[in-house]
């Protein structure tokens, strides 16, 4: 096997898995087909990983034509088979492997419809795959939408009495937050030229010749100057060519100085601000996130995983790879509104989570808070915020995913996620308080764990910012008192005190070895990336790096 075809073999894996589990081909070993599917493809990211070439650009690259229209008199239109891996995308796909294998393995309480369930699982893992190494919007678009269904059907046909409710408003949010993001490419479609596909339909160079800076400026000059016939232009939505504005027509709605304005914005602005909300609906940010709360709620304990631990990350990772790259100036511009955003969701969860007693719904809107931290790190734009906020994406998809699974434990046993309905936990389930603790203290930021480090470095970067005002970050950094104040209340309430159980029938056992090595296997990994972040920082500092020269 070539390293050419890697990811595209990280794709199919899954891809295949679903379709063996789902048709019903696996029969009665559904389970163990799925796991072990899920852990061949764990072993391609840990042999991706040995061969990664830390500090590079672009790897592992793939390139093919897909779609190829003419378009007559307005040109030409090409989208490619393109994927890559770099500093950013790297970790979230290990991050989506991990997630995925350890939500498989927790499945054992699915006892209906299992081909089906598993054959979801493993397709929803295929699509964030894909989502996370497209190099083509409308590919990431592709895996995107189809992100949607499987975990629609999840949270509707597995999940609790209010399911229907809870996994339509999910996909309804989703699918506005899709049309948002469809409006842009619409307009990216029409206004941004591809110089190589323009230079290779021109034939200033031959397809698969090196195409240089040289031949790219001149490109782009013929472009600026409008010495390129309009049929003889190709529009592409390759999201390196999105990214550099000098590949926008004169004249077109996106351009710098088209002059056109809408309600007092230009047509990048409202391109920025329509793909921001559009992505901000997945993360999400607070006024966007009431969806949450009910999907979490309503959703089986390895959906809740899976949906925490990684499906939120698309939302960061779209404005780190198009949002911010595509419309640069512009976030520049709004920096000081997403910071302020950052800062409210950061309080306003961690209020909410306060007052919750559903532990479900508390860990739901704790991740609204500790997502906030990743917006104020990135709307910082300096290298302590990015950092920060790359860092704060991997912690909290490990940290969120170990407390659905301290959830899920004790629903488990009792049918039962009221705080009130228990206490003195410590008592009859001692690997398990030790286990919860780790994954508490961790969420509120105690050093020595990875939380610490993401929320450290985020707020580092807004305080440190010419971009965000010094009161929004001292207005957010009082999210890290409140989030010690419910966690802590939490743990004090549930695990210590006089043992106490609602329901005197319930069997309090401590947790199976299947539980304990998914869950101290989690709380490992957030120890050892809070005492050796210096690896996780050495592989998104080239991505970083990148963007924060150009803002110097």
């Amino acid at each position: 096997m070539t390293s050419i075809l890697l990811l595209s073999v990280l794709i199919l894996i899954p891809f295949v898995g679903s379709v063996v589990v789902g048709f019903g081909f696996a029969k009665n070993y559904d389970r163990p087909v799925a796991i072990a599917v899920s852990g061949l493809q764990m072993i391609l990211l840990v042999y991706l990983v040995s061969i990664f070439q830390v500090g590079g650009g672009f790897q592992f690259q793939e390139s093919a034509r897909w779609i190829d229209l003419s378009l007559g008199v307005l040109g030409h239109f090409s989208s490619r088979y393109a994927l890559g891996m770099d500093g950013l995308s790297l970790p979230l796909v290990l991050l989506t492997g991990l997630i995925s294998f350890i939500a498989l393995w927790n499945s054992k309480e699915i006892k209906e419809k299992t081909a089906a369930y598993y054959g979801l699982v493993l397709l929803m893992n295929a699509s964030l795959m894909g989502c996370f190494l497209a190099q083509d919007m409308f590919l990431f678009y592709v895996f995107f939408e189809f992100m949607l269904l499987p975990m629609y059907f999840l949270i509707g046909i597995w999940g609790g009495p209010r399911r229907q409710y809870a996994s339509l408003k999910f996909f309804i949010y989703t699918l506005v937050g899709s049309l948002f993001i469809l409006i842009v490419m619409l307009g990216i479609s029409m206004a941004y030229i591809d110089p190589y596909e323009t230079a290779v339909l021109n034939g200033w160079v031959r397809e698969g010749q090196n195409f240089d800076l040289e031949a790219l400026l001149a490109v782009q000059k013929a472009i600026s100057a409008g010495e390129i016939p309009k049929h003889l232009l190709v529009h592409s939505f390759d999201i390196s060519a999105l990214s550099d504005v000098n590949n926008c027509l004169p004249g077109s709605i996106f351009s710098p100085n088209s002059g056109w304005l809408l309600g007092g914005m230009s047509g990048r602005a409202w391109g920025f601000w329509l793909l921001f909300i559009g992505f901000a609906i997945k993360l999400p940010l607070v006024p966007l996130h009431t969806w949450l709360p009910d999907a979490h709620v309503e959703a089986p304990t390895p959906i809740s995983v899976l949906l925490a631990g990684v499906l939120l990350k698309i939302g960061a990772y779209g404005w780190l790879r198009m949002t911010i790259p595509f419309f640069f100036q512009e976030a520049l511009q709004y920096a000081i509104v997403m910071s302020i955003l950052g800062a409210l969701s950061i309080i306003f969860g961690a209020y909410n989570a306060l007052a919750m007693k559903d532990l479900k719904k508390l860990v739901a809107y704790s991740s609204v808070s500790h997502m906030g931290f990743v917006l104020m790190g990135i709307a910082a734009f300096n290298v302590e915020g990015w950092q920060g906020a790359l860092f704060q994406l991997i912690s909290h998809g490990i940290l969120s995913a170990l407390l659905f699974l301290m959830v899920g434990a004790i629903y488990t046993r009792t049918g039962d996620r009221n705080v009130d309905s228990y206490s003195g936990l410590a008592k009859m389930m001692p690997r398990f308080t030790l286990i919860s603790g780790i994954a508490m203290f961790a969420s509120l930021g105690l050093p020595g764990f990875s939380g610490f480090i993401g929320e450290f470095f985020s707020l580092m970067g807004s305080f440190t910012s010419v971009y965000v005002q010094p009161g929004v970050a001292v207005f957010g950094a009082f999210g890290i008192l409140l989030g010690a104040g419910y966690l802590l209340w939490t743990f004090q309430k549930v695990y210590l005190g006089p043992v106490f159980l609602r329901d005197t029938t319930w069997n309090m056992s401590d947790i199976s070895l299947l539980e304990t090595i998914s869950m101290y296997s989690l709380g490992i990994l957030s120890i050892l990336l809070g005492v050796f972040p210096g690896k996780l920082f050495q592989i998104s500092e080239a991505f970083v790096l990148q963007w924060m020269n150009q803002i110097n």
